[in-house]
């Protein structure tokens, strides 16, 4: 009976332990473009973090203005995104703290394989643009995405409003959802790189590169903490801890590993 009582009292320790340290476990919230979760990125990093650190991330993926605009309300704990103009910004209004480079790839531009704008071979962006809007049709994210940005910044550069134009289509999507309407349309849209290798195959897109390599897209992803002088709520140890892991020689190892089938490397680390 004695033996019985003593199992008894260590299965409900047990328990109270394991309830204990289960309610106890801390997570965060994490605001992020569209192109990380879309990419596979945070499924290959996150249970490496979580295991180390007990710390759970729930990504909620969107544009990376929406994901800005997220942490600017204090509905997240930490943003990792991609318009490190837009970041920089809103740490200086003071929303944000603990900024970092984390990594980045570079943006291209797809299309169909019979290339109907005749832009491969082309080295600019810009001039690559001006050709669809003359001969062809373009996709756009329309979501203030940093894809979105940057795809506005060369329409500007190149003195264009494509908005309302008949070869230009906003779709208010994420990246692979966009890349998937373009590749129906028969249409051009620009991409990240990294959610292009991750989704090509599985979505049996009949599109490829059409122009890489100009400088203009170039890709930085970033992160930061909410401040918590501005919302008292947010969990800002716990978003300083991943921020410090992300950038770490741990992190910046375990985000350089992450390749595609074929051992391309979708995001190169670059923190300082």
């Amino acid at each position: 009976m004695r033996r019985i009582c003593s199992i008894l009292l260590a299965l409900a320790l047990s328990v109270f332990v394991f309830g204990t340290a289960a309610a106890s476990a801390a997570e965060i919230i994490c605001s992020s473009t569209t192109s990380t979760e879309n990419s596979g990125l945070y499924g290959y990093i996150l249970p490496i973090f979580e295991k180390k650190t007990g710390i759970i991330v729930k990504v909620v993926a969107r544009g990376t203005g929406a994901a800005i605009e997220m942490g600017k309300r204090g509905d997240a704990d930490v943003a990792f995104v991609h318009a490190k103009e837009q970041e920089l910004k809103a740490v200086a209004e003071g929303y944000f703290v603990d900024r970092h480079d984390v990594m980045y790839n570079d943006f291209v531009i797809i299309g169909p394989t019979n290339d109907p704008a005749k832009i491969k071979g082309m080295k600019s962006a810009a001039d690559a643009f001006k050709k669809i809007s003359e001969v062809g049709l373009f996709v756009s994210r329309g979501d203030k995405s940093g894809t979105n940005t940057k795809e506005l910044a060369i329409w500007k550069k190149l003195g264009i409003d494509p908005k309302g134009q008949k070869w230009y289509l906003e779709v208010g999507q994420g990246m692979e959802k966009t890349q998937r309407i373009a590749n129906e349309k028969r249409a051009y849209t620009l991409t990240d790189r990294g959610t292009w290798l991750a989704t090509k195959d599985k979505d049996r897109l009949e599109m490829e590169i059409v122009l890489e390599g100009d400088p203009i897209l170039f890709n930085q992803y970033g992160v930061m903490a909410v401040n918590p002088a501005k919302y008292k709520h947010v969990k800002y140890k716990e978003a300083k801890a991943f921020i410090d892991w992300l950038i770490s020689k741990e992190g910046q190892q375990v985000i350089g590993s992450y390749k595609d089938k074929n051992g391309n490397a979708l995001f190169i680390p670059n923190a300082k």
